[in-house]
C-alpha cells in the first residue's frame, strides 16, 4: 500500500456528481467531521449507554462524550505522526498532499466509530444476536443463505456504522453520508465479511468483520479505490487500512483510562486506587508537585487521567511511525498498545483487570445488561415477524411505528429482517424501554 493512493479525497456516492462550490473554509476532510456532527445518529448517542447506566446525579460517560474524547485523541495521534513525517522529509506536501490531513481523517473516523452502536452498550449486540441463536429468529436460518446467517447471528456495531454511512435509506439521498473514501476506510477495524470473521489466530482485521452482506461489494469497491491489501488473491477479505490502528488506538485508551474515572465518581473505586492505576501511565516528572497543589480530589483524578492519556498518545504515535513500512506492507501485527514498552503494557493490564472484576461487572452495569437483553430481544420478537409476514391488522400497526426511512421494497426475508435490525439499533436506551413498554403494555423500571 502507499499513502498516495490511501489518502483520498473522492466522496462516496459523488462519483458522477461535479462538486462546484468548493468550501475555501474546510478542507474535504474536515467537512466529512462536520457531517457526521451534524447527523441524527450521531446526536442519538448521547442516550447510549457506554459502560454505566445513563446519569442521574452524578454524570458518567455516554457514546457521544467517549466519541469526542477518542476524536479529540485520534486527532492527536493523526498530527504526531504528520509532523514526524515533514520533521524528516521537509518537502511531504508536495509529495503525498494529504497527509497534513490525517490527524482530520482519524477524528472523522473516531467520532463515527460507535455510531452503529445499538443501545445497552455491548449487551445490545449480544441480545441482538441472542434473538437469532437461541430466541424466536432461530425459524429463519433456513431462509436465508449461510453468508446472511453469519450477519445475523453475530451482530456488529462496526459493521452497522459503515452501513449506517454508506447505504441508501428509503427516501434519502444515494451515498449515505457521502463521506470521503479515506474516513470511511479509517472506521472499518475488520475488513471482512461475517463468515470470515471470528477467526482466531488470523490477526486483528479477522478478530470481528466490518460489514454486512449488503454492504460487501461496496467495501470492496472502496477498498480496490485506495489499494488495500487483501489477505490471499481473490479471497475478498483485506488487511487494515493503516489509519485504522490509529482509531482503535486512541478508541482503547480513552475507555481504558476513562472508565476509572467513571468508576471513582460513582464510589466504585477510590482515590488511591484510580491513582496507584494510572501513576505508572504518568511520566510528567512535576505531576507529583501538581496533584499536591490540588484539595478536590475529582481534580485530582482528572489531571491523573490527563497525563496518562498524554503519555500513551506519544508513545502510540511512535509506534505508528516506526513501523510505517510494516503498516503499509500489511505486515504489521497486533494493536499499536500491544507495541508499547513492558511497563506500560502492565500498567494497562492492570488497569484492564481491574475494570473486568470491579467495574464491568459493578451491579448497575449488570442490571442494564440484563435490562438491554430484555428489551431488545422483545422488540425483535415483535417487529421482525410482523415485518415479514405482515398478515394482521396487529402486523400493520406495529409497522407503523416504524419511520419509511427502514423499510425495503424487497420480498427478501434477510433483508426485511434487516430493515428491522436498522430500525431496533437505531434506537436510544430510553427510546427503546419506552416502545418496549408499550408494545408489551407492562411496566418497566427507569433507566433515569
Amino acid at each position: 500500500m502507499n499513502w498516495e493512493k490511501l489518502l483520498s479525497a473522492k466522496r462516496w456516492g459523488y462519483e458522477h456528481r461535479e462538486i462546484i462550490n468548493k468550501d475555501i473554509a474546510r478542507s474535504e476532510f474536515q467537512r466529512d467531521y462536520d457531517r457526521i456532527v451534524f447527523s441524527s445518529p450521531f446526536r442519538r448517542l448521547q442516550n447510549k449507554t457506554q459502560v454505566f447506566p445513563l446519569p442521574g446525579s452524578v454524570f458518567v460517560h455516554n457514546r457521544l462524550t467517549h466519541s469526542l474524547e477518542v476524536a479529540s485523541v485520534g486527532r492527536s495521534l493523526g498530527w504526531i505522526f504528520y509532523n514526524k513525517v515533514k520533521e524528516q522529509e521537509p518537502s511531504i506536501d508536495q509529495r503525498i498532499p494529504y497527509l497534513q490531513e490525517v490527524g482530520n481523517i482519524v477524528a472523522s473516523a473516531c467520532l463515527a466509530h460507535d455510531m452503529g452502536n445499538p443501545a445497552f452498550g455491548h449487551s445490545g449486540e449480544s441480545a441482538i444476536s441472542h434473538y437469532f441463536l437461541h430466541g424466536d429468529g432461530l425459524q429463519y436460518q433456513s431462509k436465508v443463505s449461510e453468508e446472511e446467517w453469519a450477519d445475523l447471528v453475530h451482530f456488529e456495531g462496526n459493521a452497522n456504522a459503515l452501513r449506517i454511512l454508506t447505504h441508501q435509506f428509503a427516501g434519502r439521498e444515494a451515498g449515505g453520508f457521502g463521506l470521503t473514501y479515506s474516513t470511511l476506510a479509517a472506521i472499518v477495524k475488520y475488513p471482512c465479511a461475517a463468515i470470515d470473521g471470528n477467526v482466531k489466530g488470523k490477526g486483528l482485521h479477522r478478530k470481528k468483520y466490518g460489514y454486512f452482506n449488503p454492504e460487501k461489494a461496496s467495501f470492496e469497491r472502496l477498498a480496490q479505490e485506495l489499494g488495500m491489501i487483501e489477505e490471499n488473491p481473490g479471497t475478498g477479505i483485506y488487511l487494515r487500512h493503516p489509519l485504522v490502528y490509529l482509531m482503535e488506538a486512541a478508541d482503547d485508551i480513552c475507555y481504558n483510562l476513562i472508565d476509572l474515572e467513571d468508576a471513582h465518581r460513582l464510589g466504585i473505586l477510590s482515590y488511591e486506587e484510580v491513582a496507584d492505576l494510572l501513576a505508572p501511565l504518568c511520566v510528567d516528572v512535576g505531576i507529583r508537585e501538581r496533584l499536591d497543589q490540588l484539595d478536590d480530589i475529582d481534580s485530582k483524578v482528572s489531571l491523573l487521567r490527563a497525563k496518562a492519556i498524554g503519555t500513551l498518545i506519544q508513545k502510540c504515535s511512535s509506534v505508528f511511525f516506526a513501523n510505517n513500512k510494516a503498516l503499509l506492507d500489511g505486515t504489521f501485527e497486533k494493536s499499536l498498545l500491544d507495541h508499547l514498552e513492558a511497563s506500560l503494557l502492565t500498567a494497562m493490564k492492570n488497569i484492564e483487570n481491574v475494570s473486568v472484576a470491579r467495574i464491568y461487572n459493578a451491579q448497575s452495569v449488570v442490571q442494564i445488561e440484563v435490562a438491554g437483553y430484555k428489551v431488545m430481544s422483545g422488540l425483535l420478537e415483535e417487529f421482525v415477524p410482523a415485518y415479514i409476514n405482515k398478515s394482521s391488522a396487529y402486523d400493520q400497526k406495529l409497522i407503523a411505528l416504524m419511520p419509511k426511512q427502514y423499510y425495503t421494497a424487497s420480498d427478501n426475508v434477510y433483508l426485511k429482517i434487516r430493515s428491522v435490525l436498522d430500525f431496533v439499533s437505531s434506537m436510544t436506551d430510553l427510546y427503546a424501554v419506552e416502545l418496549f413498554r408499550k408494545i408489551k403494555g407492562i411496566s418497566f423500571p427507569s433507566l433515569e
